[in-house]
């Protein structure tokens, strides 16, 4: 573990290190072809650092983080699009290229569009102004509610899989989902709490409740994973959409662009479950999200012909959206972790975790006691 941990800073001293470069090259260079080049050898060794690391927690974070959210959000920096800006402080650009998170954009009023500027601000504005940062402390609050009860929940979980043996295999299937949607929004919340104490700017969030989807649409779109959602978009989806314009018109161009960003998406999921087994993909993984998206271009085709004619009630739509995403997952996504052999390394891991802490916290009491 301590040789993974050596490993680990390693690594991030050499993705700080080249985002400085990068930074540089974003002043010095003009946006297009030119600044591109000279951010390629980056965002080749950005695919290469997580090969150092066979930690699934270490390493699986940093896959993520450098290896597909930092390498799209480069190639749209190259273009002077995305959330990187040349013209941002070097701490801003350093946290925004290797976190995954995105700065919150304050919509203009209407008055600052027409240029007008109120010198005295009515009580009506000051009342508003209590009522957003009321409102804003009360999500906080709400917020580390959350995730305190998740990460509880999280720990319960673990304990639980000690009984795995006595424990019905589906059962446990529900329990792996439950841990990556858990373990993955609480590492989310945590880069976006460190980046907002650096930079002291709100931050968008990172999920939003989807376990009560009403549609793939709504799911994939609006409530999972939100940071890949941002990223996929200025990247594939778009592009594609303008493309697809000019060939099938722009009413339907959204369906051969949804199912390009499913194809990108499911390539760099395969890529980010070989960082975490090394193993051969077996392309079950490309064939979830192709089934996701095939059946997201159904509902989309159905609620452009229906024009909104006929729509089923939530109670219906909820059930069977997390059901189909519950259930393709078991089928195709979750079992990759277990053939990766993620989750008996992660448990190793959280297992030699407690041990260094518990000989730490003996030590600390040792001295403490003699004294």
């Amino acid at each position: 573990m301590e040789g993974e941990i050596g490993s680990f800073i390693k690594v991030w001293l050499s993705v700080l290190t080249s985002l400085c470069y990068c930074y540089a090259i974003g002043k010095m260079v003009p946006k297009g072809t030119n600044r591109l080049i000279f951010l390629l050898p980056v965002v080749c060794l950005f695919l290469f650092l997580p090969l150092n690391l066979y930690s699934p927690n270490l390493g699986g974070v940093t896959a993520f983080f450098i290896a597909w959210l930092g390498n799209f959000k480069l190639l749209l920096f190259a273009f002077d699009k995305g959330p990187l800006l040349a013209h941002t402080s070097l701490p801003l650009f350093l946290a925004v290229a290797c976190l995954p998170i995105k700065i919150q954009r304050n919509q203009p009023s209407k008055s600052q569009l027409n240029g007008q500027v109120k010198e005295n601000p009515s009580s009506k504005s000051h009342q508003n102004g209590h009522e957003k940062e009321n409102s804003s402390t009360r999500k906080s609050k709400e917020g580390a509610v959350n995730y305190a009860i998740k990460g509880l929940l999280l720990v319960i979980m673990i304990r639980v899989y000690d009984y795995s043996e006595y424990m019905h295999p589906k059962i446990i299937l529900l329990l792996y989902s439950m841990h990556m949607y858990f373990h993955l929004e609480i590492i989310l919340a945590i880069s976006a709490a460190m980046a907002r104490s650096l930079s002291r700017l709100e931050l968008e969030p990172q999920f939003n409740k989807p376990y009560l989807s009403t549609s793939l649409q709504d799911f994939w779109g609006k409530r999972w994973n939100l940071m890949v959602t941002s990223i996929l978009r200025p990247t594939v989806y778009e592009p594609t959409l303008r493309f697809s314009s000019t060939l099938i018109g722009r009413k339907w161009a959204p369906i051969p662009s949804v199912l390009s960003t499913f194809v990108v998406s499911a390539l760099m999921h395969e890529l980010m479950f070989y960082y975490l087994g090394r193993m051969t993909p077996t392309g079950e993984v490309t064939l979830f999200f192709l089934i996701h998206g095939f059946f997201l271009t159904v509902e989309i085709a159905l609620k452009k012909a229906l024009n909104g004619k006929c729509r089923l009630p939530r109670l219906v739509t909820g059930p069977l959206t997390v059901g189909f995403v519950l259930g393709t997952g078991f089928w195709l996504f979750i079992p990759q972790f277990t053939r990766c052999k993620v989750d008996v390394r992660a448990f190793e891991e959280y297992a030699e975790v407690g041990t260094l802490l518990k000989s730490a916290s003996e030590k600390v009491l040792g001295i403490l006691s003699a004294k």
